[in-house]
């Protein structure tokens, strides 16, 4: 779902006021060098509103970069469209003295379509700009002024745009009549906001921060939003595509995406309604008949990307997706809806921050139309809540996945917005089980079997293994496993019962010569060819709290039948160990000519206090150390 904040967010980052021309690396503060890559020397962002549909973004930016891992810093990038317009980019190029090595203009920057490979229609462009320089550290300044024909969708300022980026000074400066009204919100300012106005008569709000250090990247940390700082910026009055608006909550927000972009888009033919009917004509429960509807879209429709209309918040009607057949988020959703609608079974269309990397929550306190990138549809069955994800053609009715789970969401409805939070899904239901049947020959070669089941989130995990001829499966789970050297796959199922909370089941045949090592009349293996935790860095001085974005809990056990002749040279053990954020245990037993070896391990979301880093690092590295365990098997001694 396309934002017209996307346009501006790479801008952000922003500028360099007149006063300072001396780039000299050396000038930079000893203080502001550890863990940067960069440093911001001067930065100015200045959003002026001249009046609702119209704002202009100036921008002035001095970085220094002092190695290649601070390029990304140095890349200008803009989005621009009809609504969106550049009117001037300039900027020069110095080197570690703060000499002048190069000047460049818009004429230097590269100008492509935004196909992102999966969008039937985008309206908008981008320019992008990366200084080649021969030697670090360099500095690069530029100056860009944007014009926005709205009022709806103002950037945040982000003094500190990403880790390892300091900044000697920044300043942010929203401009506007007095009788343009706004809301504010401050995330993490070290500097509190201060008024004051222009010669023209612009009331002016602003921020100013200097000696900034730079953040470390630091593994297992909070979402950035939790510790970035950060100014958000909302209108009261606004306009947008020439529609007029006002809002001072989720509430009111929502009440406008309603009436404004999505009331009167839902009509279908009425021979599709006629098929709703009868699709459903023999189910009385509400949930079994939006199922039913559900799978029917799922089967009727595929999702592409649709990024045009009113700035990409507008889905296109109902009509259309039943005619053509496809549709984006937004579009599909609606769609449902409207099917939804034909059965008399009321939902909610819902806007969310997707992404499964980290869960970002709508702001329960502030809201803004930059907040969400993703639609989702809610079923508001009495003491049932329930969330569709209609973009695709294989996730079952009621699951959400790791995309959309465990977040605030605004629901749009007929009396305004409301926020919600959609179902969390928790270490003990993201399961995954292995049970497995291995044979060892008296030559090293491997035979036998193994079951996986994987339910919660983990049902995804064998996602692209779903429809593939057998030769890609082979392919995929050879990397799966890819501890078990010359795998090779006699037979492969995987069976997806698509319930709410889904489950999907493995079940493989498979054999692998010279799965132990021969040596000195001994036959050596791994205990756990299946399922190994890595090691994690460790961190000192670590500054962030310890982090963990989701939970999960994996039971893996192996049955091991020894050759005739042997007998595994290892005493039984076993290993537990217990954190707050996690337990895993292992063991291993002999008896009767097998070898069984099981291990679990739980890992529980949540965030904690970071001296227990340490413990983390630690955790994973006695996992690791067991996860390769080594055992012998030793011929039986004979008399004869």
């Amino acid at each position: 779902m396309k934002r017209v904040y996307s346009l501006l967010m790479l801008l952000l980052p922003a500028i360099v006021s007149k006063g300072q021309d001396n780039y000299a690396v050396n000038l930079i503060s000893k203080d502001l060098l550890p863990y940067a890559s960069a440093v911001i020397r001067n930065q100015s962002v200045i959003t002026e509103i001249k009046d609702a549909g119209n704002t202009i973004y100036h921008i002035k930016k001095a970085v220094t970069i002092l190695n290649k891992n601070g390029d990304d810093i140095a890349e200008i990038v803009v989005f621009y469209d009809k609504g969106n317009a550049i009117k001037s980019i300039k900027g020069s190029t110095y080197d570690e003295f703060g000499k002048l090595v190069n000047k460049f203009s818009e004429k230097n920057f590269e100008d492509n379509a935004t196909s992102d490979g999966f969008s039937l229609y985008q309206d908008s462009r981008v320019k992008h700009y990366l200084p080649s320089i021969a030697a670090y550290p360099y500095t690069i300044e530029y100056e860009l002024e944007m014009r926005s024909k709205q009022t709806l969708v103002l950037p945040d300022w982000r003094p500190i745009p990403e880790p390892a980026v300091a900044v000697e000074k920044s300043r942010y400066t929203f401009a506007c009549k007095p009788d343009f009204k706004i809301n504010y919100k401050e995330i993490n300012m070290p500097a509190k906001m201060t008024v004051g106005a222009t010669k023209e008569g612009l009331t002016t709000y602003n921020w100013e921060v200097s000696n900034l250090k730079a953040y470390r990247s630091e593994p297992y940390s909070p979402i950035a939003e939790n510790y970035y700082s950060k100014v958000k910026v909302a209108p009261i009055f606004f306009s947008y595509s020439g529609i007029p608006g006002a809002y001072n909550n989720w509430n009111e927000l929502g009440h406008w995406i309603y009436d404004n972009l999505l009331k009167g888009r839902r009509e279908i033919p009425q021979t599709t309604k006629e098929q709703v009917k009868e699709l459903t004509a023999d189910l009385t429960d509400p949930k079994q008949k939006a199922k039913k509807i559900y799978e029917y879209m799922q089967g009727k429709t595929r999702y592409i990307s649709v990024q045009i209309g009113i700035g990409g918040f507008q889905p296109y009607p109902a009509s259309e997706v039943d005619r053509l057949n496809y549709g984006d988020c937004k579009g599909l959703v609606n769609y449902t809806q409207a099917l939804l609608e034909a059965a008399n079974i009321p939902s909610w269309y819902c806007v969310v921050e997707a992404g499964a990397g980290k869960k970002v929550s709508l702001l329960n306190d502030f809201a803004t139309m930059d907040q969400g990138n993703h639609i989702i549809l809610c079923l508001p069955f009495k003491n049932d809540t329930t969330y569709l994800e209609c973009t695709s053609q294989k996730i079952p009715f009621g699951f959400l996945s790791d995309f959309t789970d465990d977040r605030t969401v605004l629901a749009c409805t007929p009396e305004g917005g409301k926020l919600m939070h959609t179902p969390k899904y928790t270490a003990a239901q993201n399961l995954q089980t292995r049970n497995a049947q291995f044979n060892i020959a008296d030559n090293g070669d491997m035979s036998g079997s193994m079951v996986t089941i994987y339910k919660g989130t983990q049902y995804d995990n064998p996602e692209k293994l779903v429809g593939e001829q057998f030769t890609e499966q082979v392919k995929t789970l050879r990397k799966m496993y890819n501890h078990i050297t010359n795998l090779d796959i006699e037979k492969f199922n995987l069976k997806q019962d698509k319930l709410e909370m889904p489950v999907s089941i493995e079940t493989i045949k498979l054999n692998a010569a010279d799965f132990a090592s021969a040596d000195n009349g001994k036959l050596y293996f791994s205990l756990n060819p299946l399922n190994r935790s890595r090691s994690i860095k460790d961190v000192r001085n670590r500054t962030n709290p310890v982090y963990i974005n989701r939970g999960y809990t994996d039971e893996d056990e192996i049955t091991y039948t020894l050759p005739k002749g042997y007998h595994a040279d290892i005493e039984p053990w076993n290993v537990s160990l217990n954190q707050p954020f996690g337990k895993y245990k292992a063991s291993v037993s002999v008896a009767d000519g097998e070898l069984i070896y099981k291990r679990s391990l739980e890992i529980i979301d949540g965030t904690y206090d970071k001296d227990l880093y340490a413990k983390l690092v630690e955790f994973y590295q006695k996992i690791a150390d067991n996860d390769i365990y080594t055992v012998s098997l030793v011929k039986n001694w004979s008399a004869n």
